[in-house]
């Protein structure tokens, strides 16, 4: 697991210099499912320099890519998102990361999640959770009314398909949380909710990339993490000792199972 971490930890840290520079100078944005859905020159040049350090470091390793889709196979999987949170950072809004997970036999064993522009590296195994190498517990608040909430929800494909509905449940999270906030990257939720700087996270439609290295910061942190992090779907995160069962995210997250999976 050493050897794991040390490698995501590098590979993370090997694009931070590229994505710093690159920041706020308005990269050409293009799209991939849709206007919702943007990706740089930034994103790809940084996922092939992270499969490049896995590849040097890791020889043989499957790797499952935002950019680059699945290569290679074996007992050993990378998730890789070269850059979570791509609309914020093309934009110049500072609340994007890098996010690498390694899985063995579907297990995660090792993640880090690095936001570049704070120098904030989340790293994770099964032996727990760190940030800048000191250990984080996940505590924070045990009600709706005094807690912050990070989400998606709704996106557009929330709206799709739910309607008007989707509007009612959010409202209904406005109306039971302290506070409500959409920052715009999954892994950079899961990391503050990890290092109890945020109260609950949730999110629909997520990819292994997008939540893979949060899930585990947030479970060895002592938080609760509901969903599979390595299939596509919804993601509900927690501080440890909130109170799910009276929570408006018990509602509204109603698809997820009540354990932790």
């Amino acid at each position: 697991m050493t050897l794991l971490l040390d490698t995501a930890t590098e590979a993370a840290r090997s694009v931070g210099p590229r994505l710093r520079k690159a920041f706020r100078s308005r990269p050409e944005v293009a799209t991939k499912r849709d206007f919702h859905d943007p990706v740089t020159e930034h994103d790809r040049a940084a996922e092939e320099t992270i499969r490049a350090v896995i590849d040097a470091r890791v020889p043989g390793s499957a790797i499952v890519g935002e950019e680059g889709g699945s290569t290679g196979s074996g007992d050993l999987t990378w998730y890789v998102d070269p850059i979570d949170g791509t609309a914020n950072f093309a934009a110049g809004l500072p609340f994007f990361c890098v996010s690498i997970a390694a899985a063995v036999r579907g297990e995660l064993v090792a993640g880090v999640v690095y936001d570049p522009v704070r120098d904030d590296e989340f790293t994770a195994t099964t032996g727990g959770a760190w940030c800048n190498g000191t250990p984080i517990r996940s505590r924070g608040a045990a009600a709706d009314r005094e807690a912050m909430l990070l989400c998606s929800y709704p996106t557009p494909l929330d709206l799709d398909a739910e309607g008007e509905a989707a509007l009612r449940r959010y409202r209904r999270l406005l109306e039971s949380f302290s506070a409500v906030r959409r920052p715009g990257s999954a892994a950079l939720n899961l990391a503050h909710v990890a290092a109890g700087w945020s109260d609950a996270a949730f999110g629909t439609a997520s990819h292994p990339w997008d939540v893979a290295a949060g899930a585990l910061l947030v479970r060895q942190a002592g938080g609760v993490y509901l969903g599979d992090p390595l299939v596509k779907g919804d993601y509900l995160a927690h501080v440890g000792g909130f109170d799910l069962a009276g929570s408006a995210l018990a509602e509204v997250s109603g698809r997820l199972p009540r354990e932790e999976s």
